[in-house]
């Protein structure tokens, strides 16, 4: 199902939708249980990275400080052979962006950032991720899924899909406000098919000594 449609069908969930960083602060407000940041890529970068050998895309699980982004994204490119070009600079720069909007958003002195490389049905039940709030951007492949599953049902009556390139932020179980939601995400399955996902993923880290990631620090 299309983002607008999604949007639309929504609205009466409090899901947000906006167009750029200055209106993430929508997801602070009360009863906003996701916000979907509408992004379009650039078709360069797309081309680039639909195409790209799976085997040399970024893959990574650190937690660093937001500014110690861009140099710890060059070490994981180096680690995992993803070569220099206009194309992987666009990638490194998107994502230290949106470290750095998330953690300004967030208040957190450190993240934990992941970029997963998907081809199986990883994650493919809808949940609820045991963090405050979490970011999810889809740079290639089929977006997050998310729905509201009723009464007591493991999947939505309709489960809609973030486009590629689009972010989405998504509270946690430690979100301090209650009650939940009911709101759920998943991996969209792929398995069997040809799509490969690269995600990236951002979670606030209040104490990274918590933690048994790699750090970046």
């Amino acid at each position: 199902m299309v983002l607008r449609e999604a949007i639309r069908q929504g609205a009466s969930t409090g899901i947000a939708a906006v167009d750029a960083a200055d209106e993430l602060p929508e997801f602070l407000q009360p009863d906003c249980p996701a916000l979907i940041w509408r992004r379009n890529p650039s078709p360069c970068f797309q081309k680039w990275v639909d195409a790209f050998e799976p085997e040399r895309l970024p893959r990574a699980r650190v937690i660093l400080r937001p500014k110690n982004v861009a140099e710890a994204i060059s070490l994981i490119f180096d680690n995992c052979n993803t070569p220099g070009s206009p194309q992987s600079a666009m990638l490194a720069e998107d994502t230290a962006l949106q470290a750095q909007v998330f953690a300004d958003l967030m208040r957190t002195p450190f993240l934990r950032l992941r970029y997963d490389v998907v081809s199986t049905n990883a994650c493919r039940k809808f949940h609820i991720d045991f963090v405050t709030a979490r970011l999810i951007c889809t740079y290639r492949g089929p977006g997050t899924q998310y729905g509201f599953p009723e009464n007591g049902d493991a999947d939505p009556a309709h489960i809609y899909s973030v486009a590629t390139g689009s972010t989405i932020l998504l509270r946690g179980k430690l979100w301090p406000e209650s009650p939940d939601a009911g709101l759920r995400h998943r991996s969209p399955p792929i398995e069997g098919t040809e799509h490969t996902r690269l995600v990236l993923v951002l979670d606030p880290i209040a104490d990274p000594d918590a933690h048994s990631e790699p750090k970046f620090l």
